[in-house]
C-alpha cells in the first residue's frame, strides 16, 4: 500500500470514530493534530468529509435511495479499500433509523461536538446549515418531516431552511425554541440560555409545556435571556448581535465590557486561561475586535494600554495592577 492509500484509509477511519456517539473533545483533539500534520491529510479527509455529508443526507431522506446504491456510487469514485470503510459509516448512519415500508420512520439523532477553540460546520437534511463553536455539543435529528436539535453544551449559529410546515426546534435545557426559517444563535451556558436573533422570528418557551410563563417571540435585533423561570428581553440593533456572533470569523467583539467579562470570553476559546488577580483590573472596561484564539496578544494590549502587569506562566496568563 502505497502512501496515499495509507493517508486515505486513515482518513476514512477518522471519520467513521468522529461519526460515533462516544467521540469527545479528546478524541477531536486527537484529529486536529493528525490533520494538521500535512496538507496531504487534511485534502484527504475533507474529500471524504464531503462525500459523507452528502451520503447522510440522502440517507436521511424518506423514500431515499438505498444504502447499497450509495455504497454503488462511493465504490464507484474512490478506492475499493476506502469505499468499504465508507460503506461501513454509510450502513451505520442508515441503521439508526427505525425503516417502514416507505423509508425511515425516524431519525436517530447525529452527535456533533467541538474542542476548545474549534470552529464547525455542519449541513441537515433539510438544507439547515449549523455553525458550531468552541467546546461545545448537540444532538440533530432533522429529516423530510421532523427538525430537531438538541444543544448539550455551549453554542451554535442556526440558518434555517424555511419550511412553513415542519417548524424547525431547539431544546436547550429547560428552554424551547421554535422557528420557521431564521437566522440565530442559541448559547448554554448551565442554565443559562442565550438567544440572539439576526433575522426572522423565533418563540423561546419552556421545554416542559406547561404554562407558568408566556412565550417570548424574538425578532431581528432581539436577544432573550433566559434562567430557570425568568426571561430577559433586550431589545439592540442588528449590528449589535452580528458583534457578539463575530466568533464565526474567528473574532471576539467587546463593547465597553468588563476586562473580566472579556477574560471569560477568551478563556472558552484557550486551553491557556486568562486570571484576572484584583477587582480593581477586573471592572475596567474594553472595547474593541481581538482574534479569539490569541489570549497572549490580548493581554499584551491590556499591558500597553493600561499598564497592566501580565505574569505568563504554563496555562495561564495572570494580569493585576
Amino acid at each position: 500500500m502505497n502512501a496515499t492509500h495509507q493517508i486515505e484509509h486513515a482518513a476514512a477511519r477518522w471519520l467513521v470514530r468522529r461519526e460515533q456517539p462516544e467521540w469527545s473533545a479528546t478524541d477531536q483533539a486527537e484529529l486536529d493534530a493528525w490533520l494538521d500534520q500535512s496538507m496531504g491529510h487534511k485534502a484527504a479527509f475533507w474529500r471524504l468529509e464531503q462525500g459523507w455529508a452528502a451520503s447522510a443526507r440522502l440517507a436521511a431522506l424518506r423514500g431515499g435511495e438505498p444504502v447499497r446504491s450509495i455504497t454503488r456510487a462511493w465504490r464507484s469514485a474512490v478506492p475499493t479499500a476506502i469505499a468499504a470503510c465508507l460503506a461501513l459509516a454509510v450502513l451505520a448512519f442508515g441503521l439508526r433509523a427505525d425503516f417502514g415500508p416507505d423509508g425511515p420512520r425516524a431519525v436517530a439523532p447525529l452527535k456533533v461536538a467541538t474542542a476548545v477553540g474549534q470552529h464547525r460546520q455542519l449541513r441537515l437534511a433539510d438544507g439547515s446549515v449549523l455553525t458550531i463553536n468552541t467546546a461545545s455539543a448537540l444532538r440533530a435529528a432533522v429529516d423530510k418531516r421532523n427538525r430537531q436539535v438538541w444543544l448539550d453544551q455551549g453554542e451554535a449559529y442556526f440558518e434555517i431552511a424555511h419550511d412553513p410546515r415542519h417548524p424547525f426546534v431547539i431544546l436547550a435545557g429547560d428552554r424551547k425554541i421554535t422557528v420557521l426559517g431564521t437566522r440565530f444563535s442559541v448559547r448554554r451556558d448551565g442554565g443559562m440560555i442565550t438567544v440572539s436573533v439576526v433575522e426572522g422570528r423565533v418563540r423561546v418557551e419552556e421545554a416542559s409545556g406547561e404554562s407558568r410563563g408566556a412565550a417570548a417571540v424574538l425578532t431581528a435585533g432581539d436577544i432573550a435571556i433566559s434562567q430557570g423561570r425568568s426571561t430577559l428581553l433586550a431589545d439592540r440593533s442588528t449590528q449589535q448581535v452580528e458583534d457578539t456572533l463575530s466568533w464565526r470569523r474567528g473574532m471576539l467583539t467587546f463593547d465597553r465590557v468588563t476586562i473580566a467579562e472579556a477574560a471569560a470570553e477568551f478563556n472558552r476559546y484557550n486551553r491557556r486561561q486568562i486570571r484576572i488577580a484584583d477587582p480593581a483590573v477586573a471592572s475596567i472596561r474594553i472595547g474593541g475586535a481581538f482574534e479569539a484564539t490569541n489570549v497572549e496578544a490580548f493581554a499584551r494590549l491590556l499591558q500597553t494600554a493600561f499598564g497592566l502587569q501580565v505574569i505568563e506562566e504554563e496555562g495561564a496568563i495572570t494580569v493585576k495592577s
